[in-house]
């Protein structure tokens, strides 16, 4: 059974569908740290240039998500949980000025080894 490799809890869902009221059509990027930590910035579509060191894992309520490369190498045997959280974030995603944040959970995925 092929499970998502990207997925997000209801409460994630709830704020990205309020925030797509507000903003449009919305993309996400794993950060993988630098200013912005390590965290998921959402942005409004296309402010974010991907560029070829970046990977499309899939979408979520119709937003795409990406992550670097090199990160995603690291990363691959996971499932990313995008999840939310009371508190400030890096200024630079738009949730922020709401007072809450989006973060990344992860589960351990098993390869299929057939």
């Amino acid at each position: 059974m092929q499970q998502d490799t990207v997925t997000a809890t209801p409460e994630a869902i709830t704020l990205i569908r309020s925030l797509k009221e507000e903003h449009g059509d919305l993309m996400f990027h794993q950060s993988g740290g630098c200013c912005d930590g390590s965290a998921p910035m959402c942005y409004p579509l296309g402010e974010f240039l991907t560029g070829p060191m970046d990977v499309l894992l899939g979408e979520i309520e119709g937003c795409p998500f990406y992550i670097g490369k090199r990160q995603w190498e690291r990363w691959q045997h996971t499932r990313l949980i995008l999840d939310v959280t009371p508190g400030r974030g890096a200024g630079f995603s738009i949730e922020a000025p709401r007072g809450v944040r989006f973060l990344i959970r992860s589960e351990v995925c098993h390869q299929d080894t057939r």
